[in-house]
């Protein structure tokens, strides 16, 4: 199945698309390219509101870009990696049965389920900006990706791939 195809069964059943993953085995080179393509995802849906900040503030694009980049691309996979570590240890206190890997896959599959929104937030927020329409689309995506997080991290932890 492709990673569309999948991202659009993952709005019909997100624990079965996570199960169907864990199936795979543990690739860490898949959970490595979910994370940096939903990082560059979120790049490139920050980029209309950038322009916008840009051009209000009257500052230069190239170094709010450059700032961007740095932050998303180069740091943010470490915090999601630290991120899933740590819902790992906190399921595994309350009984959890998956792994480190599954953990990862859980929260980086969301983080790349959810691009669809996170591209429309990121368009909402660069040509409508700030107002009830942000607020509404900005919701929305938190909801969703607590929601894909949280139920392939259920998956993962009760151990029901098979």
């Amino acid at each position: 199945m492709s990673v569309s195809q999948r991202i659009v069964a993952t709005y019909r059943g997100p624990g079965r698309v996570v199960r169907d993953m864990l199936r795979d085995g543990p690739r860490e080179d898949r959970a490595l390219a979910m994370v940096m393509a939903g990082c560059f995802l979120l790049f490139v849906s920050r980029w209309p509101s950038t322009a916008r900040q840009s051009h209000l503030d009257q500052v230069d694009l190239g170094p709010l870009l450059g700032a961007l980049l740095l932050g998303l691309i180069f740091i943010l996979p470490l915090i999601l990696y630290l991120v899933a570590g740590l819902s790992h240890l906190l399921a595994a206190l309350f009984g959890g049965k998956g792994s480190f890997f599954g953990a990862r896959l859980a929260l980086f599959w969301a983080f790349l389920a959810v691009s669809p929104i996170t591209l429309l937030n990121g368009l909402v927020e660069g040509f409508i900006g700030p107002g009830p329409a942000q607020n509404v689309t900005g919701l929305v995506l938190l909801i969703l990706f607590l929601w894909f997080w949280f139920r392939g991290l259920w998956v993962v932890e009760r151990g029901a791939v098979k």
